[in-house]
This record gives structure tokens, sequence and C-alpha cells, in this order.
């Protein structure tokens, strides 16, 4: 899903975001793909705009996963992640040796698409799956 400077720019205004460089910026980087740490994406951002805070860079994630424009996820084990792609109910393969995360579409039919044997009461709206494994470039090197 890469979208434009300007869609990113009409996508934070539409989410009442005030249109920052920060924001823009991280929204660029994320609708670019992949699955992004904090660290990675404060190294790209200040590669593009010059000085920002790490600070700065959690706060605008914070604001991005509030308004649905962000995912984050949490393997066990890694350092939190973000990714654009929020506008489905995929999942996540994840290399135990070397970190790498792919994306999985979902299994079966619609949100949540998994149930659990007993929903104690609640209203289920997504299920999140994390597969663990080793990705081909890890297993062929051992």
């Amino acid at each position: 899903m890469v979208t434009t400077t300007d869609e990113n720019r009409e996508r934070l205004r539409s989410a009442g975001l005030r249109v920052t460089t920060p924001r823009l910026a991280v929204l660029t980087l994320l609708s670019q793909g992949g699955h992004h740490t904090v660290d990675e994406l404060t190294d790209a951002v200040r590669a593009r705009i010059g000085a920002v805070s790490t600070q700065a860079i959690y706060d605008v994630l914070a604001a991005l996963v509030d308004t649905g424009m962000a995912r984050l996820i949490e393997p066990a084990g890694s350092a939190r992640r973000y990714e654009a792609r929020v506008a489905d109910n995929h999942h996540h393969l994840v290399c135990r040796k070397c970190g790498r995360i792919e994306d999985v579409d979902c299994a079966v039919g619609e949100a949540p698409c998994l149930a659990p044997s007993d929903a104690h009461g609640f209203l289920l709206d997504e299920a999140e799956v994390t597969w663990w494994g080793r990705c081909p470039t890890c297993r062929a090197s051992s």
C-alpha cells in the first residue's frame, strides 16, 4: 500500500491529526511496507528530515496507532514493530533466528477469522496469530 505524500497529508487530516513533518515522514515510511522498529523509523526519519527526537517518533506512532493508520505488533522476545497494513485481519510469520517477519493473509473468512472455544461473553472483532519458525535464508545457512 504505497501512498503518495499528498495522500498521506490527506489521511492525517482526515484522521483529525495536524500534518507535521515527523508525522508525514513516519506515515510515508510505513506506507512503503514492512514491520519497523522505533529505532529503524527514527534513523530513517532523521535521514529524511534531520533532527527529531526518539520521543517524537514514539508520539507520532502512538497517534497513528490510536487513529487506526498504523498497527503495533509485539512478537515475543522482539522489539515492538509497526506497520501500515491495518485494513484487514492478517497474521504474521516470525523467524526465530533472524527475526524476519512476513504477513500472512487471514486463513478463513472475515475478522476475527478464528474463534476461541469459549469467548467468555466477549464480542470478538480481531484475532492475532503469530507463527514461529525459521525463514528460508536461516534454514539454508544451518
